[in-house]
């Protein structure tokens, strides 16, 4: 399978040998709006800036919080990034890697392979020494040839399937899946039959991901086989990207369900969990 990940030894090699390089700085948190505040104050010299709500999402409606961007849109915002074909694409948060990886995901979809989260995010980065830059970054605009269709996607009729008829993997917060609390979203609980595994154990306590035997010990401890279709839903579709990376790294694949449970809870007379039953 395509390499997920790269550390920062191997992107400081890359940065020291001249590779063509592009970083992606994805700074996104649920509830904040400074994203591109931190950006400015501090982040890996040479990367760019990338608007989660703004660039990697279409605005919100039916389709949930954070939809796919348009492919043309998501086009042109990559070649505003200054990605051009031959590149290494290398894509960072500061908040346990999920926004990365939709970055990740996205790129993937559009059909550039050559695209790798930097495990640990900045955090890693700033432990091994790494120096940050202030101020924006404004490369030329890239050229990159992108497609569409590349990742398997889950719509809501298939997430329900899925719930019942393969895995569906719920990557929220515990207390959310169970339904005791609902911080975003009309309603609590979560899609029948899904299995509650929270995006957040993918990491170790220092935001790297696990190792491929430990995160494939847990998906099949969830009944990942491999076999069964899989897919990944969280409340927007991001966090869900993070754990569909880490399937991959396990040596899975899975579809990512963008609308998640901001659409599936807006959808009248869809089905809810809550707890271990049903209503």
């Amino acid at each position: 399978m395509t390499p997920v990940l790269i550390d920062v030894p191997a992107l400081m090699e890359k940065r020291s040998q001249g590779a063509p390089l592009r970083l992606l700085d994805v700074r996104w948190e649920l509830g904040r709006t400074d994203g591109h505040a931190q950006y400015l104050a501090g982040h890996i010299p040479g990367a760019v800036y990338v608007d989660l709500d703004g660039e990697l999402s279409a605005p919100p409606g039916p389709g949930g919080r954070h939809p796919l961007p348009a492919p043309e849109d998501f086009a042109a915002a990559a070649r505003r990034w200054g990605i051009n074909d031959g590149d290494l694409v290398v894509a960072y948060d500061a908040s346990g890697g999920s926004a990365a990886a939709r970055a990740w995901w996205l790129l993937r979809h559009a059909g550039f392979g050559n695209v790798r989260l930097l495990d640990g995010g900045l955090r890693a980065w700033q432990d091994a020494g790494g120096r940050l830059a202030g101020g924006d970054e404004l490369p030329e605009p890239g050229s990159a040839g992108l497609s569409w269709g590349h990742m398997p996607v889950a719509d809501l009729a298939r997430a329900g399937q899925l719930g019942q008829e393969g895995v569906l993997l719920d990557a929220r917060a515990p207390e959310r899946y169970r339904g005791e609390t609902e911080p975003v979203d009309p309603q609590a609980g979560h899609i029948p039959g899904a299995v509650n595994v929270p995006a957040a154990g993918n990491l170790d306590e220092r935001g790297r991901y696990l190792s491929p035997p430990q995160l494939r010990a847990r998906f099949e401890a969830a009944g990942v086989d491999g076999v069964r279709p899989t897919a990944a839903y969280c409340g927007s579709g991001v966090f869900a990207a993070g754990e569909v990376a880490a399937l991959a790294l396990a040596g899975f694949e899975a579809a990512l369900y963008p609308g998640s449970w901001s659409e599936w809870s807006t959808v009248p007379g869809q089905p809810v969990a809550t707890g271990d039953g049903e209503r």
